[in-house]
């Protein structure tokens, strides 16, 4: 299994070497990367319990040549600086660092047009998505019955809970684990993880899990993972993750 370590050394090479062929590495564009309030990142939502609206998450977003890229993290910073000094950076040990570089690899491969999604849905943007998500699923999954949510996700975990399918939640925020949201109890994602993926046919992942690193944990599974979200954007192609994301459509 491949290692946290591992996973953002081989992230760093590999948009290392997206920027080389471009020549792009000592690109002199300033890069200024700031934490986003509630209200800039998500609008304002119907429901109150995203996780940035209670703190726990932070939005950071970096901007290259007119195109934004925005990362989850619960270790934000501000920067500013060139693509060369980014790459610099040791986003291993400093998760400050790599908040900063995950935003600015999605705002640059949006750029470069290696991906999409890299801006969040707004306002009643998240509940549209989940409809979306919902119909993927049936389309995509015909059969599918159980499914595990990694990362508390009102929206989605409502649709799930409303929807055909059986589900369950992980998450390692202290303040849901043992909480029964829209009926359903959200599990620690630690311990209760190996028992999830034992039950699930499919594995859902918020793709904030890239930022903590514990996105390693759902890497080369038995059971299929499709992740979410805009912060693994960027990282997606460059690691061949399967990712559905339906921002574009509602971050205006």
């Amino acid at each position: 299994m491949m290692t946290k370590e591992e996973l953002f050394h081989t992230l760093k090479e590999r948009f290392g070497r997206v920027l080389a062929e471009r020549g792009l590495e000592d690109d002199a564009v300033s890069i200024t990367c700031r934490s986003l309030t509630p209200e800039e990142a998500i609008g304002r939502t119907k429901r109150q319990d995203f996780p940035i609206l209670a703190g726990r998450d932070v939005m950071i977003q970096a901007e290259y040549r007119g195109c934004f890229g925005q990362a989850f993290t619960d270790s934000p910073a501000a920067f500013q600086g060139t693509l060369s000094e980014v790459l610099k950076l040791d986003i291993v040990c400093d998760p400050h660092a790599r908040g900063i570089f995950v935003a600015t690899m999605n705002a640059v491969l949006c750029s470069a047009g290696l991906c999409c999604g890299t801006v969040h849905c707004r306002t009643d943007g998240p509940e549209q998505c989940a409809q979306d998500m919902l119909e993927y699923l049936r389309t995509n999954y015909p059969g599918l019955e159980r499914v595990g949510l990694v990362g508390y996700q009102p929206s989605l975990l409502e649709m799930l809970a409303g929807s055909e399918y059986q589900v369950r939640v992980l998450d390692l925020n202290p303040d849901n684990i043992g909480q029964t949201r829209y009926g359903v109890l959200v599990e620690d994602g630690a311990s209760a993880r190996q028992e999830v993926l034992d039950f699930a046919q499919l594995i859902l992942c918020t793709g904030s899990t890239l930022c903590n690193g514990t996105l390693v944990d759902y890497l080369d599974l038995p059971v299929e993972t499709l992740f979410f979200g805009i912060t693994l954007a960027g990282a997606a192609p460059l690691l061949g993750l399967k990712r559905v994301c339906f921002a574009d459509r509602y971050s205006a």
